[in-house]
């Protein structure tokens, strides 16, 4: 006789984990992301359920801390077979009970959102994904970029904790490795922007996207397409109007919009004027 599966342990994952992470995924209907798991299993905690028949996980989820100031909690899923039967209402319990009094976010689907809710989580904002082949047109951006270099990791961290809000340190000094593609702006010496290019699937994912302005932003945004034959996709703060414009007219379309929720905050700390785009939504 099976354990039920409100009796069945949570436990930590660890990147041994990361193949039974992505089959969960492809389970769900997503893509594996294989890539993606390395880096959220490296850098924040996981969790999940193990099926009690040895057909890998019922249930997982990330949960990446930014010191004192706040947790993001992401790629929540639950395997097709265990769907609506409180397995995942259970797992947000147990992972919003290991943060304790630390404001939490996520950015969540619609088809998530009620649950969310129901676990006292508020919207604070919206993210607009985009996804498609970039195509120059019209006046290029006039802000000049280039590729980023060992010597500005440090100038990158102190403008990321900057707009950002928090450190991230244990996330930015993994870009080098992660991305493809890593360029930043500068103007006189003093940084004004950087962004990534890391490949999932058969895109290349923009983010972080951090600039001065929505002008830093395209040119950032324009010399990542230059940089790739795939198709790009992003998440883009749906208060950055121009910038989405701008993209759209030059190929991207929207494909999807997600919920930005935090609970025991009333909002993001930070800059959003200069936050354009996060790493990734899994990890806030």
């Amino acid at each position: 006789m099976q354990t039920p599966l409100s009796q069945l342990p949570i436990r930590r994952l660890t990147l041994d984990d990361l193949v039974a992470c992505a089959d969960l995924s492809e389970d769900r209907g997503w893509p594996r992301e294989e890539h993606k798991w390395g880096l959220l299993l490296a850098a924040g905690t996981g969790y999940g359920i193990d099926d009690p028949g040895g057909k890998g996980l019922v249930t997982a989820c990330v949960l990446t801390r930014y010191g004192t100031g706040l947790a993001a909690i992401g790629m929540v899923l639950v395997a097709e077979r265990h769907a609506r039967q409180g397995v995942g209402r259970r797992l947000m319990k147990h992972v919003l009970s290991e943060t304790g009094s630390l404001p939490v976010t996520l950015h969540a689907t619609p088809y998530g959102r009620p649950l969310y809710e129901e676990l006292g989580f508020a919207t604070t904002g919206r993210a607009e994904m985009v996804r498609g082949r970039f195509i120059p047109s019209g006046p290029q951006p006039g802000v000049r970029t280039r590729p980023a270099t060992a010597e500005d990791l440090s100038a990158m961290l102190r403008l990321d904790n900057e707009v950002f809000g928090l450190d991230r340190t244990h996330m930015i000094t993994r870009l080098p490795a992660f991305a493809d593609q890593l360029r930043v702006a500068e103007e006189e010496g003093v940084l004004t922007g950087y962004a990534a290019a890391w490949p999932n699937m058969d895109t290349h994912v923009v983010g972080p996207l951090i600039a001065r302005d929505t002008e830093t932003a395209k040119a950032l945004i324009a010399s990542l397409a230059e940089g790739t034959d795939r198709p790009l996709r992003t998440d883009i703060d749906v208060r950055h109007e121009e910038l989405l414009a701008w993209v759209k007219e030059r190929g991207l379309a929207s494909i999807a919009f997600n919920a930005v929720m935090t609970f025991g905050t009333d909002g993001l700390p930070g800059d959003w004027t200069r936050r354009f785009a996060p790493l990734t939504v899994a990890a806030g």
